[in-house]
């Protein structure tokens, strides 16, 4: 199968799935023809579908999880009418908390509390926990064994991102001019293209104890 046949495929397939798919899924499509295309045809016809998207409203992104379509940044205003409900506001001291356990996982609920000066609210680690955003992937091995959290794919799909690598780096955002304190997360799966930098922007926001205990 060629790409000329490929590519109508997948984007009805990642159009019509209700959440981003892998190339490992993709494959399924075409288990019942016998014509089953190579990891390599598949990824050639994905790159060509986000060539297409040039100029238009959306655009094909690669994820932690895998492909999804997304509305491009600069509509994202006029797409978020779409949504009467309220988007969530998190506290500071949460995105302080996730801000954290994205710089330094896996990271206990007491390093946290060391580089903040202030306990974290067993509220703001069930919520994040609830989210998907974090999860206990183990145990120190210290009095008490307390848990180690680090953050999920959920995470980086919400932020659209594919991988912690493409956060930025504590030293590029300390180089912003200015930095909103007062961060909203916006609840638009469909366009959030901004949200992969305001992760980082938290940190920023944080006592200088706290940024220096990061780079450490």
């Amino acid at each position: 199968m060629n790409k000329r046949q490929l590519k109508p495929i997948l984007e009805a397939a990642i159009l019509a799935a209700d959440k981003p798919l892998r190339v490992s899924q993709m494959k399924k499509l075409f288990e019942n023809s016998g014509d089953i295309p190579d990891t390599t045809h598949l990824r050639e016809a994905l790159d060509e579908l986000q060539q297409d998207c040039r100029g238009r409203g959306v655009e094909l992104k690669e994820i932690a999880s895998g492909y999804r379509y997304t509305v491009r940044l600069e509509y994202a205003e006029h797409v978020s009418a779409l949504w009467e409900e309220r988007p969530p506001k998190y506290s500071h001291a949460l995105l302080e908390t996730l801000a954290l356990i994205a710089y330094r996982q896996p990271v206990t609920r007491a390093d946290i509390e060391n580089v903040r000066g202030v306990s974290v609210s067993s509220y703001i680690i069930k919520t994040l926990s609830e989210r998907g955003w974090i999860k206990v992937i183990g145990h120190k091995e210290v009095p008490g064994r307390p848990a180690l959290y680090a953050t999920t794919n959920e995470l980086l799909d919400y932020f659209n991102l594919k991988s912690l690598n493409e956060l930025p780096t504590l030293k590029e955002i300390a180089d912003l001019d200015a930095i909103n304190p007062e961060l909203e997360l916006v609840e638009i799966s469909l366009a959030s293209e901004k949200k992969s930098s305001e992760l980082a922007e938290v940190a920023v926001n944080m006592s200088e104890e706290a940024a220096e205990a990061i780079k450490h």
